[in-house]
């Protein structure tokens, strides 16, 4: 939101030797964050009024006049131009060397040097509207045309920022900042602020001075729990003309573009109080009669920018005796539009509730000024400052105008919110006893209705803090301490004990197996959203009949909360093959699951959290992908300290090929798998001509070792026997169970290969692999050798019926 220092200054005299930049920073440590403060003068920089003595023509171009022109200098100044309306005694806006303006309406700045312009000596430039920031003040017919002055009230050699009010300093304030405070919208709200922070009395607004015994604009509000107050004034003797050029300026200043009188009255107004106003060509609502009501089914409104809106039953909108003509507190319609040929209006000061403003603008995708400040939730209150300062600006900008009628439906008024607070309580959480009479002369300041009774203070909040703002004795210390200055408190040590840190294997775990990721196996860490794009979830092919879903998604798309971050990993291997082939990514995070338990409501459900960990492997060869994926976790187990994994296939996931998959066990329980995912889930994803493997762990069953203690063996004093076995096994043998069948009567093996062929048979594979057998206390005797190697062969037959392989 953009303040301008000028008109905050029309409701409060600051003290003559504060300096914008002092006020930036009062602003910032006291109520809100001034991001920028910007002198609006610079831009008009030797930029001046002059005045035309004499014009005489060019000796070498038709089309240009030679000026004498004074324009506060010793003497004046000859200047070339080629405007088609110069005239002696002509008012103009000259532009002295160093002045930087827009030449002749191309984009970028140019600096005014003097010059030679057809072999005659220029000093500067006399400048049209368009070249000096004046073509909202001065709109010319032709673009020849320089700006005529001569009605202005102004002097030669005075600044053009001074005559239209530019002299300013507008600062930029964080919206973010004061999103809760609904008061601060306007430039009424910070000058209350800075009147509190400095101490200084704040003008009244005038209160409203309508006709007596005015006729009684007809008014219904069908649904006052969405519309607390609505308030009309019909005025007749206006028309579209320009803002005086003051109110141009504050317009501007402010960050909206000035319109039309009319228009820019209500935008005024807004910005002034920060309540919401909105005119209607009276002629257009027909029975001069406005109702406020929900919309019927099948309703529709045509908004200004022609956009057509299919209404809803839960929207508000203001409608005549036929028809809507404005989305209540959004935006207006076509039919109630201002037009040239608009001679009388009925203008709207309304309030509407937060949520009613908030559901509506968001089903539509509707966000403008006024939405965002009903949004912070008004009170009923600010109607009255918005009702007199309309009937005083309409006076003074149109004369002849006259307010004819007037309406005011006021069902549920704003009540103030009651708080009481001790000294006691202030003394505790400020860590500093203020005195009672600073405290009572704070909250006198920002607004307060204060009484202190035996270290009670009783606050009656201002309406304009009454929305949510302030509702709680905690609101109340806030804002004792802001104005006080969080500066002005004492920095204190904070007491320090050092006791023994507690341990928290959960946490070093999961530490240990990012950095093991990261930093051993290649990984990079990414963060995704909880909600995910249903298009991967349906490539994952996860059933979503359980999922959790968002009343108010981001998109429509990503209404569902994740369940695994499968889905997520695809998406984010759909956005890095857009710059890699080949990358590691893991992301550990948490899961959302319907539940019904909540320790302090038993009604309420809650969803229940599930830690996962999750990574992906995206290369060209799938074999060496999927044993990379399988090396990784099986290595886990060792680098980080915990309790040993297994794997066998048992239960296939959705996601993975129907053959190269594995589930992962910790003591029997399936806490994950790894795979290669399927071609049909590639596809629905949108990933082509790789290949992807994945692995997903449920982290919370993932158990880290109790103890640090290594047992240390030693090497083996003597040889190992190394042998081959060539086997046959059925097809739904897995490796694994050969491995488990072998893996304690040898010291150590490995798998070479497996294969199929013609001497191979059907329903058969031959699986390769090499084990080391060994004594501890001596050499291997070939009969040993063989009595081993048998018992192993034995096992194998025992446990994966299988036979040795005759070449």
């Amino acid at each position: 939101m953009k303040v301008s220092l000028n008109w905050v200054k029309k409701y409060v005299d600051l003290p003559e030797d504060l300096t914008p930049k002092q006020i930036s920073f009062d602003l910032t440590m006291r109520t809100v964050e001034v991001e920028d403060v910007i002198d609006t003068s610079e831009k008009f920089h030797d930029i001046v009024v002059g005045k035309i003595l004499e014009v005489k023509e060019h000796p070498n171009a038709d089309q240009l006049r030679v000026c004498i022109v004074e324009c506060g200098e010793d003497e004046p100044k000859q200047i070339v131009c080629g405007g088609s309306n110069l005239y002696e005694g002509e008012m103009v806006v000259v532009s002295k060397p160093g002045a930087e303006v827009f030449w002749h309406g191309e984009d970028s700045l140019v600096k005014i040097k003097e010059s030679k312009l057809r072999g005659v000596p220029s000093y500067g430039m006399i400048c049209g509207a368009t070249e000096v920031y004046l073509e909202s003040y001065f709109p010319l017919e032709d673009e020849h045309m320089i700006v005529d002055l001569s009605d202005v009230d102004c002097e030669v050699g005075q600044n053009v920022s001074e005559i239209i009010g530019m002299n300013d300093v507008v600062f930029d304030i964080d919206n973010k900042s004061l999103t809760n405070r609904p008061d601060l919208w306007g430039h009424y709200g910070i000058a209350r602020e800075l009147a509190a922070i400095y101490k200084c009395p704040l003008k009244p607004l005038p209160e409203a001075e309508l006709p007596k015994d005015l006729p009684e604009y007809r008014i219904d509000v069908e649904s006052p729990e969405k519309c607390p107050r609505y308030a009309a004034l019909e005025i007749e003797n206006v028309c579209e003309k320009p803002a005086p050029i003051w109110m141009q300026t504050a317009l501007l200043n402010a960050g909206m573009r000035p319109i039309n009188a009319i228009v820019d009255i209500t935008n005024y107004i807004m910005l002034s109080v920060g309540q919401p106003t909105h005119g209607f060509d009276r002629t257009h609502v027909d029975g001069s009669h406005i109702i406020v009501r929900n919309a019927k089914k099948d309703e529709k409104l045509t908004l200004l920018d022609h956009a057509l809106l299919d209404l809803t039953e839960e929207d508000l909108v203001i409608c005549d005796e036929h028809d809507p003509m404005a989305l209540a507190g959004i935006r207006g319609g076509i039919k109630d539009s201002i037009l040239p040929e608009t001679t009388g209006v009925v203008i709207e000061v309304a309030t509407f509730t937060a949520g009613t403003i908030r559901q509506t603008g968001k089903r539509f995708d509707e966000k403008t000024d006024a939405s965002i400040r009903y949004e912070k939730g008004l009170d009923t209150q600010r109607v009255d400052q918005g009702i007199a300062m309309a009937a005083k600006l309409f006076r003074e900008i149109f004369p002849e105008s006259k307010i004819v009628a007037f309406g005011d439906v006021d069902p549920t008024p704003t009540t103030r919110n009651e708080i009481d607070v001790t000294q006691e309580f202030l003394d505790v959480r400020l860590g500093k006893a203020l005195p009672s009479e600073e405290i009572l002369d704070i909250l006198t300041r920002l607004g307060y209705d204060v009484t202190l009774t035996d270290g009670t203070y009783h606050c009656v909040v201002p309406t304009y803090r009454s929305t949510g703002d302030v509702s709680v004795k905690d609101d109340v210390l806030g804002d004792i301490a802001r104005v006080y200055c969080y500066e002005n408190f004492e920095m204190k040590p904070l007491p320090v004990n050092f006791e023994h840190a507690v341990r928290q294997p959960k946490e070093q775990l999961d530490r240990k197996i990012r950095e093991y990721l990261a930093f051993r196996c290649g990984f990079n860490e990414i963060f995704t959203y909880p909600w995910i794009d249903e298009k991967y979830i349906q490539a994952a092919k996860i059933d979503t009949s359980e999922a959790i879903r968002l009343a108010t998604p981001p998109a429509p798309e990503l209404a569902i909360l994740r369940q695994s971050l499968i889905p997520g990993m695809l998406e984010a291997a759909v956005k890095n093959l857009r710059y890699y082939d080949e990358f590691r990514v893991f992301e550990m995070a948490q899961t959302f699951h319907k539940g019904e338990y909540h320790e302090s409501c038993e009604e309420e459900i809650l969803p229940v959290h599930k830690k996962l960990l999750s990574g992906i492997i995206v290369g060209r060869d799938a074999k060496k992908d999927f044993f990379d994926v399988k090396g990784v976790l099986e290595s886990m187990s060792r680098f980080c300290h915990m309790e040993d994994l297994t794997f066998k296939q048992k239960e296939k996931p959705s996601w993975a090929d129907d053959k190269v998959y594995l589930n992962v066990f910790h003591k029997g329980k399936n806490i994950g798998s790894l795979g290669q995912v399927s071609v049909q889930a590639m596809n629905a994803a949108g990933i082509s001509r790789t290949q992807v493997a994945f692995f997903e762990l449920n982290f919370d069953e993932m158990i880290p070792l109790n103890s640090r203690t290594n047992e240390f063996h030693h090497l083996p004093q003597y040889p190992l026997v190394e042998q081959d076995l060539s086997i046959l096994v059925d097809e739904s043998v897995k490796w694994h169970d050969v491995s488990e069948a072998i893996r304690h009567m040898v010291k150590k093996y490995e798998f070479i290969e497996e294969y199929r062929g013609k001497q191979i048979p059907e329903g058969k594979k031959s699986l390769v692999f090499r084990v080391w057998i060994g004594n501890d206390d001596s050499t291997m005797t070939s009969k040993q050798i063989d009595k081993k190697m048998a018992a192993v062969m034995k096992s194998l037959q025992k446990k994966c019926g299988a036979a040795l392989r005759e070449e």
